[in-house]
């Protein structure tokens, strides 16, 4: 077996209250030392200039023209056109007396002008600063105050939500909206002191000779507040060096190990842009030249804005890629037949080290085609990160979709990718793969969970160094103490390296607890193999101290749990079958069969579910932006919910 990294130190035994730590690694890519940002690339603002250069002309930002409400194709800005207004808003920016180091605000969905927003930032040297609401309630306010941002960009339907808190953020003193802004709006802006602009209002304030300062590859780029799932969000300081070594990284891996993105590729923008994993791709695609076509910020509408786009390059997160086979009609009993051939076929070939493009060309054609046609058929290489994705959908990915499938693994703190799987390496499925070409990652071991670095098979906190990490947390240097010793910045998430060299997260060491009997559970393990039941889409599993067996709260499967009412004569809406015992019953049988399918242990099978019929979200504040849950909230919410499954279950052991 091929192994795809290289052991650069060794493991240290425990040393007082130190735990012990397993070697430390590097990716073959990097054996000669970790790779460096280039000289001549002080700032993002370089990749863009170079591009302009060298494909003006060429399509950058691309969104959906409406008319009439109906969108219809895309209609695109230049690299050359994109170039012009970025700096005439830098200009502007200048001229409300925001200058080099300042912060600026950029609040609303993936748009060109939230990526113009940038750029004008990163063409005068002043640090951009990501605005969502998603973090919880009033986190807008706070990140405003906090960073101390005086001017903001704000998408339309936005507009009310900055407004009114514009009373109690003292440095904030221009809005720049978008689109258009009322009168009513700028006369309640100016109430209180602050300017309201348009965005071709602010266009037109710029003076056109303004000079650009001068940047350094440790200037501050970014301040990425962090969607943590518990406390006031985090400002993670990111410099310029580090998403330009992230950016540099991507083009290395590719060019190593498949085809790096060129001019001719076109990507497709919905995952937030207030992130830093959707921020470095497109920041990667301005690098190469490649177009970039915005979704229309409304998730009905995605699949329709993807066939109408037709990318090249998909990113997007496990529970996007959980759901693309939902667009797939089974067929009949031949199709079904010959799709099952097909798909074994070509699984065969891959385990046996054939690249995607050669392991089945003629069932790529006759059967797996029109699985391709739901992303619009020309996408070539899909990145999936923010949550391990679970193994027989990344299976079923590489298999049907004709496309290079990549898994990544990283944090806003290690500025997006620090592990990332080699293309077209079939032994990396189920893993996030190697360390990146700009860090060293090693293993801590941490003993109350049994997770022991220096064993045969080492298991442990995964702990990073290197040129793309972050540089601290805005005002808050306590926090760095807590999770950079020794020069090694600690995840919080466990991993398992596997014998190629890849690392496999099994675990998240502060998502654990104990039960009354003295068992510990990883609910996020025991929540991935339930997960492996098709007839839920969400599953939140609850524990406590208090009690010796685990309760959840699922979103069924709407169309399996309306398929086995059905069958079994059950009528009623889907809000009714989540409320009926027998289809509660039912679900639960279905749920414990897939945990003793995957050896789940006694104490973790679920005695008792309630049926969720509206999905988690944002909007409960039950989620992250990037689909995580939200424990503490999911708690909140559903305690009358929680205390009545334990209820439920106590009385019906002791009747038994």
């Amino acid at each position: 077996m091929e192994v795809y990294t290289i052991q650069v130190e060794e493991g240290k035994p425990a040393v007082g209250n130190k735990p012990s730590c397993g070697p430390v690694y590097r990716c073959i890519y990097a054996k000669d030392g970790l790779l460096e940002s280039p000289v001549g690339i002080d700032s993002p603002w370089d990749f863009f200039c170079e591009s302009v250069k060298r494909y003006p002309k060429n399509q950058m930002l691309g969104r959906r023209e409406v008319i009439d409400g109906k969108a219809g194709h895309y209609v695109w800005q230049t690299y050359e056109e994109a170039y012009e207004v970025a700096l005439k808003i830098g200009s502007a920016i200048r001229q409300t007396g925001v200058n080099l180091g300042g912060c600026c605000g950029i609040y609303g969905s993936n748009c060109p002008e939230w990526l113009i927003a940038m750029e004008a930032c990163n063409s005068q040297g002043i640090c951009y600063v990501p605005l969502y609401d998603s973090l919880g309630p009033n986190a807008v306010e706070f990140i405003i105050n906090h960073a101390e941002v005086s001017i903001a960009f704000v998408q339309a339907n936005k507009m009310h939500s900055i407004l009114m808190c514009l009373p109690r953020c003292a440095h904030l003193k221009t809005i720049v909206s978008f689109g258009v802004v009322t009168g009513e709006q700028k006369k309640e802006a100016e109430n209180v002191g602050v300017s309201c602009f348009s965005w071709k209002e602010f266009v037109f304030m710029a003076t056109v000779n303004c000079k650009l300062p001068p940047k350094k590859k440790d200037d501050i780029c970014t301040i990425m507040y962090t969607s943590g799932t518990t406390g006031e969000p985090k400002g993670v300081i990111l410099t310029n060096k580090a998403i330009i070594g992230e950016v540099i990284n991507n083009e290395y891996l590719l060019l190593e190990t498949d085809k790096v993105f060129t001019e001719e590729d076109s990507y497709f923008s919905f995952l937030p842009l207030a992130h830093v994993f959707d921020q470095i791709m497109e920041n990667y695609c301005i690098y190469k030249g490649a177009s970039i076509g915005f979704w229309q910020g409304d998730v009905r509408y995605l699949m329709e804005d993807i066939q109408e786009l037709k990318p090249t390059v998909f990113c997007g997160v496990p529970r996007v890629y959980d759901r693309i086979n939902q667009k797939i009609s089974s067929g009949g009993l031949f199709a079904r037949k010959l799709f099952q051939f097909a798909y074994d076929y070509k699984l065969q070939k891959l385990r046996r080290g054939f690249k995607q493009d050669e392991a089945s060309p003629f069932f790529d054609h006759l059967i797996f085609n029109r699985i391709r046609q739901v992303t619009g058929g020309r996408v070539r290489i899909m990145i999936s990160g923010a949550a391990p994705l679970p193994r027989h959908v990344e299976e079923f990915l590489r298999v049907t979709t004709c496309s290079v499938v990549i898994q990544g693994y990283g944090l806003t703190e290690s500025c997006s990718g620090c592990f990332t799987s080699i293309a077209n390496v079939f032994s990396m499925m189920g893993t996030v793969g190697v360390p990146a070409a700009t860090i060293e990652a090693r293993l801590e071991s941490v003993s109350e969970l049994g997770y022991d670095a220096l064993s045969d098979v080492a298991r442990g906190e995964i702990c990073l160094r290197g040129n793309t990490l972050f540089s601290g947390y805005h005002k808050r240097a306590d926090l760095l103490d807590e999770v950079l010793v020794d020069g090694w910045f600690h995840t919080g998430d466990i991993g398992e390296w596997q014998p190629n060299g890849a690392m496999k997260i099994i675990d998240r060491k502060k998502n654990i607890f104990k039960l009354s009997q003295g068992e510990y559970v990883a609910v996020e393990v025991v929540e991935n193999t339930y997960m492996q039941c098709p007839l839920v889409t969400s599953v939140w599993v609850y524990g406590n101290s208090l009690e010796s067996f685990l309760v959840g709260v699922v979103v069924p499967e709407k169309n399996s749990l309306e398929e086995w009412a059905a069958a079994n004569e059950v009528k009623g809406s889907f809000e009714q079958l989540c409320k009926h015992p027998e289809a509660r019953k039912h679900v639960l049988e279905e749920l414990n069969h897939t945990a003793r399918k995957h050896e789940l242990k006694g104490f973790e099978m679920l005695k008792a579910v309630h049926l969720e019929p509206r999905p988690f979200d944002m909007e409960r504040d039950l989620i992250t932006p990037t689909f995580k849950l939200k424990r503490p909230q999911l708690l909140k919410h559903f305690k009358e919910c929680i205390d009545g499954l334990y209820r439920e279950a106590n009385f019906s052991k002791l009747d038994k």
